[in-house]
């Protein structure tokens, strides 16, 4: 795996043979084997899953060659926009990242909200499912009511060098969401995630620095998801910073009522979720909600959610602190918050 201790790749590791060294050499092939297996199940359970189905129903009348121009929205590529009451629209507002960051819970609460609906799947249309088509994406959303606000979550796009030129393609209206949380943390619980389903994965310091405590692989993507300042810096070749609301991870955890508050006014909502449809889950170590939206009983995320991390030895965090820290700084200073990670 490439590496360094910034963008940069590197090369990898080679060793000629000297005479009599080929039966010491071929000896070690069977444990080479199983890492290169164990590191092939990380890069698969990494990958996104298929493109979902489009919503069942019966199928629209076929739009007209020429739409009037009052059904079309700058940036839609000519599709006409769903606009009357019950119908299926584009989103004015994406959940575009990170990955670990908190996203999930984020909708969860925003879900609970009447004035907004939201997708409740990951549909990676404009990382990977692009092909299927602009029609095909608006098929997949809630339908929803005139004031209503259509959103949907895929945590990957914001390190998708391809989706800020996509999104604005669709509209460049479009309200962008980043839940962002320290990224050595961050690193720790993708980690975490991914030992749960693959075990007998190396280490998080073998796969987070190349020999030993060597140069950082920035071709590991739980390390490089966290160069925010980076993916962000692509993202405004597009969109116009005041077009994003940079959402703090941890405080989505410590003061989920003052987030989402952020988040409903940036969206234009009345601030209807507020900090009584909360309460914290001292076992599971974050906020759940009192009631959920159309039950009865308080709920939380799903088991996956809060799990326990593994243990790191404080050397390898402080090598990545040390990493992140500049790439921190100019976060802070691109977005005008400090998140106060270092």
């Amino acid at each position: 795996m490439a590496g360094s201790g910034g963008l940069g790749g590197g090369a990898g590791d080679g060793q000629n043979a000297g005479p009599g060294q080929g039966a010491a050499l071929r000896a070690p092939r069977a444990p080479l084997l199983l890492v290169a297996l164990v590191l092939g199940a990380y890069c698969l359970c990494a990958l996104p899953g298929r493109c979902p189905p489009a919503a069942r129903g019966p199928a629209p009348a076929p739009a007209p060659t020429e739409p009037p121009r009052a059904a079309r929205r700058p940036g839609t590529l000519g599709l006409p926009v769903a606009s009357g009451p019950g119908r299926r629209r584009f989103p004015q507002a994406l959940i575009v990242g990170v990955k670990k960051g908190g996203t999930r819970a984020l909708l969860e609460f925003l879900r609970l909200h009447p004035d907004v609906r939201a997708l409740g799947s990951e549909p990676h249309f404009f990382d990977r499912c692009y092909e299927r088509g602009l029609a095909w994406y608006r098929s997949l959303m809630p339908r929803t009511l005139d004031g209503q606000i259509t959103m949907e979550k895929t945590p990957s796009y914001f390190v998708t060098r391809e989706a800020p030129h996509r999104i604005h393609g669709m509209s460049p209206d479009t309200k962008l969401i980043v839940v962002v949380r320290n990224p050595v943390t961050r690193a720790i619980s993708d980690y975490a995630q991914t030992l749960s389903k693959t075990p007998g994965l190396p280490s998080f310091r073998a796969l987070a620095f190349r020999h030993g405590l060597g140069p950082v692989d920035t071709a590991w993507s739980a390390v490089r998801i966290g160069l925010y300042a980076q993916h962000l810096d692509n993202w405004l070749r597009y969109f116009p910073l005041s077009h994003f609301l940079f959402v703090s991870g941890e405080r989505l955890v410590s003061d989920p009522a003052g987030e989402v508050g952020r988040v409903q006014d940036f969206l234009g909502l009345k601030r209807v979720v507020t900090d009584k449809h909360f309460y914290f889950n001292a076992t599971k170590g974050f906020p759940c909600l009192k009631k959920a939206q159309g039950g009865s009983r308080p709920r939380c995320l799903g088991k996956s959610k809060g799990r326990p991390h593994p243990r790191v030895p404080q050397a390898v965090v402080r090598r990545l602190q040390d990493f992140y820290r500049p790439f921190n700084r100019k976060f802070y200073q691109m977005t005008g918050r400090d998140f106060g990670w270092d």
